[in-house]
């Protein structure tokens, strides 16, 4: 089994509960969700990527100090990560999934950061399996979006939002005032592009 690679790098963790943190991240080529707002566009189409065993990957991660690799897209759901889950944590380190939930989940994750798209309604049962639940606010409907997988989250997934990055300035002030008023959620803010780092 073979997988479509985009990049992979060694970084900081940006964003979430693991924010500040070194992980190791793998993003995987493909996705059919659309965001228009997409900062990544270049990994929609999987083709002319270059192909890497789960063993490889898991061997090349396993190089770095950091406990923690990301797997991300893309839409890494696409694939099924089965084999590549198994591969990593056999090294001792955490296996990390960040996803819309557009497809159904293949593999074995520590971290599940669930971020749901209004461009492909998620699948399946990923509200009670995630960690962290991600909503990226690009407009004031998002906040009703968000609110309404709040209501199918476990009580002890963390509740985050996201300004889109082109709009935060105009986005910053309304997620303030919405957690004001719903303490159960918290800012995310995109910290590896104010650091400057990938």
């Amino acid at each position: 089994m073979k997988l479509p690679v985009m990049e992979r790098f060694y970084t900081i963790q940006g964003e979430g509960k693991y924010t500040g943190h070194a992980a190791y991240f793998i993003r995987l080529a493909g996705c059919d969700v659309g965001c228009v707002w997409c900062d990544v566009k270049e990994s929609w189409d999987a083709e002319g990527y270059p192909l890497a065993t789960p063993e490889e990957l898991a061997e090349e991660a396993a190089n770095y100090p950091c406990n923690i690799v990301v797997i991300t897209g893309g839409e890494p759901a696409m694939h099924d990560l089965t084999e590549l889950t198994s591969a990593i944590q056999k090294t001792g380190k955490r296996v990390h999934i960040e996803t819309s939930g557009a497809h159904p989940l293949k593999g074995s994750f520590d971290w599940v950061t669930f971020s749901p798209k209004k461009f492909k309604a998620p699948v399946g049962s990923y509200a009670k399996i995630s960690n962290e639940l991600k909503v990226v606010v690009f407009n004031k409907s998002d906040f009703e979006w968000a609110k309404s997988f709040q209501k199918e989250v476990g009580n002890d997934c963390l509740l985050y939002l996201q300004p889109e990055w082109s709009k935060n300035e105009q986005m910053h002030p309304l997620i303030v005032d919405f957690i004001l008023e719903n303490p159960e959620w918290q800012v995310c803010l995109q910290t590896h592009k104010y650091l400057g780092v990938d």
